[in-house]
């Protein structure tokens, strides 16, 4: 077993290979985590700007 390297021996992000995942795989995230502690965050999609709400049904609404 190799030792882990140490921060000095890992590449800058730049440098890296990108990471790729199979075409079937559905990425999972939870509202949480977008969420991050507030009720609404703005995702941006293809130059539009969406509305992410999680209301007090605790629901979650989508709006451009």
């Amino acid at each position: 077993m190799s030792p882990r390297p140490t921060l000095l021996q890992l590449k800058p992000r730049a440098e890296r290979a990108p990471v790729s995942f199979p075409l079937d795989v559905n990425a999972t995230f939870e509202s949480t985590a977008l969420l991050r502690g507030t009720r609404e965050v703005l995702i941006r999609h293809g130059g539009e700007v969406y509305r992410l709400r999680h209301t007090r049904n605790d629901k979650l609404i989508l709006t451009k």
